[in-house]
């Protein structure tokens, strides 16, 4: 049997499937070595084992003839034996040839698998390469023109201060120059002189300042009125609300005046019993057909009206019954204050958790200035969602701070601190996030001390339904004690003749005296007065100051 030939390295098949082929072929051509000699020797045994027999049974009969035709016999199958083997020895070599073949077809089958494998792995490496090489060279020339730019702008720079440095010298020349010009002239020392020239710089300087600030106000008023009358008007286009004012009614009426004994009872068992019981006080005098009830507690005050009408009603009034009237007018109240926290919430559009919708119902009883605050708090949060979306804040959050902003009223009834500090620690227990809390909070502090974009939002929308016309009404004293305010501030400047608060405290005209205040400084006066009137008074919209100076010359012909 021959021997297969060796697989090269350099004809593209590797060498350990090189190695592997050459170790399956020694193993075949041992395998089939092994497997013809053991068949040869089991061939010859068998036949040498029977002539033997023979030969000894032949010997043994005596028949020598026969003796010889069976070492014929013998021999002719020992040579048969042999063809055989030989016809089965080329049968192996022929069988081991073709599976060497499809051995062979198979290796290089896999070696032309895995020779396109590697190529294509080649390929992508050298894409790769190619690319970061290309990614290199773009840097490198970015890095190459930043560097001209910077070299550049170097020399420039340099050129700039060189030309700067020659003219601050030939300032500082002139003005050396222009300093001994002066004291030849005028004669004056350098101290003297040089205080008359800062006052008249400085002279100029404040008129020049107050030239732009005037423009600059002028610019900017008209643009910022005109984007906030925008935003403003679409907010209130879109804010609708169903009543501006509701106040918590106090008075029951009577159908006759024979109840009023029945109310008092005997000995005034009921009416001391009903004033007990519901925390109120009972005002029975000679108004016809009417009881008033007296409570600083809105709460309070609707829970005895609506149980004082049951009683009128059912026409039961006793100990038992006005506890018992007084008990489910208690649970009609909360149940009123949770469906109007819910219908609230829904308006709104604004999620509020279970604990804080029920305190949150309760302003349902509280008005200010005669505006109801739940109302109040539903207008100001569609305003200040309208105004945010405009303004490009967050609206979740101006939303839900502006229906929050006057929680804490629901509760300074019954706890001590203002409504805002109130309100703040009532939402912080409930988990509000830190930008509600701060734009629910900063709702009446001053637009400088403001920390957000959403707390100058709940401010404005705050201002904005407080202000509307039939929003809120305040009493005479309020009203007179705010002009006189007005008017104490606008007097408290120098130069200042007369002041007048009109159109209900709206403007502010001041007539200044011509001879000690100009035109420049006038407007000072309006800017600062404008300025007093914010940081010392509380007010609803805004207010108009109108500086007036008149000069007057006179003279007679005679």
């Amino acid at each position: 049997m021959k021997a297969s030939p060796p697989i090269r390295q350099d004809a593209g098949i590797p060498l350990d499937v090189g190695i592997s082929l050459d170790a399956g072929d020694a193993r075949m051509r041992e395998q089939g070595t092994l497997m013809s000699q053991y068949i040869a020797w089991a061939i010859t045994g068998v036949f040498g084992l029977v002539v033997g027999v023979i030969a000894g049974v032949m010997l043994l009969r005596g028949k020598a003839e026969e003796a010889k035709k069976a070492t014929t016999l013998a021999e002719q199958a020992t040579a048969d034996a042999q063809r055989r083997m030989a016809d089965f020895d080329t049968k192996i070599e022929t069988r081991y040839k073709e599976l060497q073949l499809e051995k062979r077809d198979e290796v290089q089958k896999e070696v032309a698998r895995l020779s396109g494998v590697i190529e294509k792995e080649i390929a992508d490496r050298r894409s790769e390469v190619k690319d970061a090489e290309r990614r290199l060279r773009e840097r490198e020339t970015q890095l190459e023109r930043r560097s001209k730019n910077l070299d550049a702008r170097e020399k420039s720079l340099g050129q700039r201060d060189a030309e700067a440095q020659n003219r601050l010298q030939e300032a500082e020349a002139i003005v050396e120059q222009q300093k001994q010009e002066l004291e030849r002239v005028a004669q004056l020392p350098i101290a003297q002189a040089r205080e008359i020239l800062l006052q008249r710089v400085e002279e100029e300087a404040r008129a020049e300042i107050d030239r732009l600030v005037r423009q600059i106000e002028e610019e900017a008023r008209d643009k910022a009125e005109e984007k906030a009358r925008k935003i403003i008007m679409l907010a209130i286009q879109r804010c609708a609300v169903d009543q501006t004012a509701e106040t918590a009614v106090s008075v029951v009426p009577l159908p006759s005046d024979e109840l009023k004994g029945r109310i008092i009872g005997r000995e005034g068992r009921n009416i001391r019993t009903f004033e007990q019981l519901s925390g109120c006080d009972l005002i029975i005098d000679d108004t016809p057909e009417a009881v008033v009830i007296s409570s600083f507690e809105p709460v309070r005050r609707e829970i005895a009206r609506i149980a004082l009408g049951n009683l009128v009603n059912d026409g039961r009034i006793h100990p038992a019954r006005i506890e018992d009237m007084l008990n489910k007018a208690k649970t009609e109240v909360q149940q009123r204050m949770r469906e109007a926290a819910d219908n609230a919430s829904a308006e709104a559009n604004v999620r509020l958790p279970k604990p804080l919708l029920e305190v949150f119902g309760r302003l349902l009883y509280r008005t200010s200035y005669g505006q109801n605050i739940l109302k109040h708090s539903v207008e100001v949060s569609t305003i200040a969602a309208t105004i945010a979306a405009e303004l490009g804040a967050d609206v979740n959050v101006a939303k839900r701070a502006a229906l929050l902003h006057d929680i804490g009223k629901a509760l300074d009834a019954d706890h001590e601190g203002t409504h805002v500090d109130l309100g703040v620690e009532l939402m912080k227990r409930h988990r509000e996030s830190d930008a509600v809390i701060r734009a629910a909070g900063e709702h009446h502090l001053d637009v400088g001390a403001m920390t957000s974009l959403e707390s100058v939002i709940v401010q404005i929308a705050d201002a904005i339904s407080s202000s509307r016309p039939g929003a809120r009404r305040e009493n005479v004293e309020t009203y007179i004690k705010r002009l006189q305010n007005l008017e104490r501030i606008a007097d408290s400047f120098e130069g200042v003749e007369k002041s007048y608060a009109i159109q209900a405290g709206r403007e502010v005209r001041i007539v200044v005296k011509p001879d000690k205040v100009d035109d420049l400084a006038s407007l000072r006066i309006a800017r600062d007065v404008a300025q007093r009137i914010q940081d010392e008074m509380t007010y609803p919209g805004e207010i108009k100051i109108t500086v007036i100076r008149e000069m007057r010359s006179v003279d007679y012909a005679r």
